[in-house]
């Protein structure tokens, strides 16, 4: 891979990590909830589903899914409800007051918990396999051997999407954590980012 076309890689993982998705949402979820520093282990999960998607398409199984209408029909549904059911659960989550002076902190959220959600949350995503059914190509030079590109482009969408995930929307989710320390706050932030997920999930099923 010459250094233009690496260029060009990092330029368009940078504009595809920016972009408002579930694992922004996900990411600024877990943020509030378990603070910033461990909100990484769902950023964790978000990326090994962005390997499998790689390791999808490198196999030439994207391409399969991109052209049979059930299957991505089948991966989308499967995607949507799941977003659902992750919005719902938040929206109806029960608040738990945490007092200023308060010595027992909440029980946190495990870490495998975390990095299973943002996998799943990322996985089932069909149009992230069609995505880099046609982002992928682009930056493969099939007169070159396959491995170190795929090993180059793998590296560096990872390393773009921990960057952005956890220090930007992570980091933007921060200022909200004394709000989300009172019940109303709860309320209200669970409410935003259930109907969120819930959002996001509208959008894979009507927007094609």
């Amino acid at each position: 891979m010459t250094l233009t076309v690496w260029i060009s890689l990092l330029t368009a993982c940078i504009v595809i990590s920016f972009t408002p998705g579930a694992g922004a949402v996900n990411t600024m979820t877990n943020s509030l909830n378990e603070g910033w520093r461990r909100s990484i282990w769902g950023v964790v999960g978000q990326q090994l589903a962005l390997v499998v998607h790689v390791v999808i398409v490198a196999a030439g199984l994207g391409l399969l899914v991109a052209r049979s209408p059930l299957l991505f029909g089948v991966i989308r549904y499967l995607g949507a409800a799941y977003l659902v059911y992750l919005g719902v659960r938040l929206i109806l989550a029960r608040p738990v007051a945490v007092a200023e002076d308060d010595d027992t902190p909440r029980r946190p959220e495990s870490a495998l918990s975390m990095i299973r959600r943002g996998f799943w949350v990322n996985l089932l995503n069909p149009k992230a396999i069609v995505f880099f059914v046609a982002f992928v190509p682009q930056f493969i030079d099939l007169g070159r051997p396959a491995l170190p590109q795929y090993l180059i482009l793998i590296v560096t969408t990872i390393v773009v999407d921990v960057i952005v995930m956890w220090f930007f929307f992570a980091l933007a989710a921060k200022p909200f954590g004394r709000f989300a320390r009172t019940m109303p706050g709860q309320r209200i932030l669970n409410t935003i980012f259930g109907s969120l997920f819930i959002g996001v999930a509208a959008l894979l099923l009507f927007i094609h």
